[in-house]
């Protein structure tokens, strides 16, 4: 039977809107067989003319609410919130996809909109309270404060510090030994060039693995066991406690965003059963490090799939929107961001870019430093940071739709352990301490 176009009226011609909206004049096309019982496909395009095209089980259309635009205070941009509990509840009653309804349908379009616009990603989980978060950032301030001679007795550099604590001076930032980066940064205006950079990360970081492991996998050093510091008697159970949850939320807005792109639901969240799923919380020292302008981690992207945080106790967090522009993010309290990485990348053909970024001490660094010295509190800034990863013997490569654009070339298949293994080269976690490759 030849397919109709049923064409669905935009926002602004079934209502008059007060205030401005980015996106609200989406226009769809919905095509379906009149009593057909097929999946089928809806072509959304905003103004920008980004377009998404959205896979679903369709039988009738009716109104979808405009998506929340980016909003921007000052020199700080405010992602909109992507509350959770709708699509929790939808999924706990198992029901079909059929059964998506338009509201739910408009928030996987934010989250794939949101992530594909600005690599970056606020979500609340009712699953992660802001006590949880506090909790954990609580037992990692405790132990970064112990001394270094403590700490490097769980450094496995054999093991690429894919487990235990990476010290500072490691990490080496991505531009810094990135050519292509270095040309991209060139073309930027100068205020939205990165901070300046002399060497490696003065960061340090702990890497904790989270969820099961498969028995059988090429990629056994991104499969180790993890390490557990003498002393903390409550490290197992809170670090697997604040990873099952953060792990959770990533699967959520993995399935949504799925949605969202016109792929199945569990297009993205099967690849991820059994990956190298990694807790890696960064700990800066800021008695040490405090000063303005100083760079805890240089201008890079994330080489997994999702990178997820709870809000940090000390702000400076920059991000690079698609076009270029250099945003200071704020994260609200109860709230997690999420950024997106290589893998995404990878998967969707560059729809959705691997989100640049570093953390720089900044003016409201400052003044939290002041508040916490005020307060007899750490000097140490926690990132409650978690990789989502892909399985590392699963092949990347773009999905879907994605494998029909013309950018799909430059995504090869390869085993996500074998990207990582490059990546890992290049960042200095394979090769000598403070020595780019």
């Amino acid at each position: 039977m030849q397919k109709k176009v049923f064409p669905v009226k935009t926002t602004r011609e079934r209502q008059k809107r007060t205030k401005p909206n980015t996106l609200s004049d989406l226009s769809f096309a919905c095509h379906f067989s009149p009593g057909g019982d097929a999946w089928n496909s809806a072509s959304i395009y905003s103004p920008a003319g980004t377009f998404f095209q959205l896979t679903l089980h369709i039988f009738q259309i009716s109104f979808i609410p405009p998506i929340q635009p980016l909003l921007f205070s000052g020199d700080a941009m405010e992602l909109p919130v992507i509350d959770l509990r709708s699509y929790l509840e939808f999924s706990a009653r198992s029901h079909p996809l059929t059964d998506l309804d338009p509201q739910l349908v408009s928030l996987c379009l934010e989250v794939s909109r949101t992530l594909a616009d600005t690599g970056a990603l606020l979500v609340k989980d009712p699953r992660c309270s802001a006590e949880d978060n506090d909790r954990f950032i609580d037992m990692m301030e405790k132990y970064f404060e112990q001394p270094e001679e403590f700490k490097r007795l769980q450094e496995r550099p054999h093991l690429h510090y894919q487990v235990g604590v990476t010290p500072e001076g490691i990490e080496v930032p991505r531009s810094l030994v990135d050519q292509d980066i270095q040309e991209k940064l060139k073309s930027l205006p100068k205020e939205y060039q990165p901070a300046p950079l002399s060497g490696p990360d003065p960061k340090w970081r702990y890497m904790w693995r989270v969820g099961p492991r498969p028995e059988i996998t090429q990629f056994k050093e991104l499969n180790s066991e993890p390490v557990i510091p003498e002393g903390f008697p409550e490290w197992k159970d809170t670090m697997d406690s604040w990873g099952y949850k953060m792990i959770s939320a990533i699967e959520t807005v993995a399935e949504m965003a799925g949605i969202g792109f016109g792929l199945p639901k569990d297009a993205f969240t099967s690849l991820m059963k059994q990956g190298p799923h990694l807790l890696a919380p960064t700990g800066s020292d800021l008695k040490r490090y405090g000063q303005e302008g100083t760079v805890f981690a240089g201008y890079h992207y994330d080489l997994n799939f999702l990178t997820i945080h709870g809000r940090s106790r000390f702000p400076g967090l920059n991000i690079w929107l698609r076009n270029g522009q250099k945003m200071e993010v704020k994260v609200p309290v109860g709230c997690l961001l999420i950024q997106a990485g290589k893998q995404i990348e990878w998967l969707t053909a560059g729809q959705c870019m691997a989100g640049m970024h570093e953390v720089v001490v900044t003016s409201r660094t400052t003044d939290a430093i002041k508040r916490a010295l005020q307060q007899n509190c750490s000097l140490w800034r926690v990132s409650s940071t978690l990789f989502a990863h892909i399985a590392s013997d699963a092949v990347l490569k773009p999905l879907g739709h994605f494998a029909d654009t013309p950018l799909a070339g430059k995504y090869p298949p390869m085993r996500a352990g074998e990207f990582v293994e490059q990546e890992l080269s290049v960042i200095n976690l394979k090769g000598k301490k403070g020595e780019p490759l």
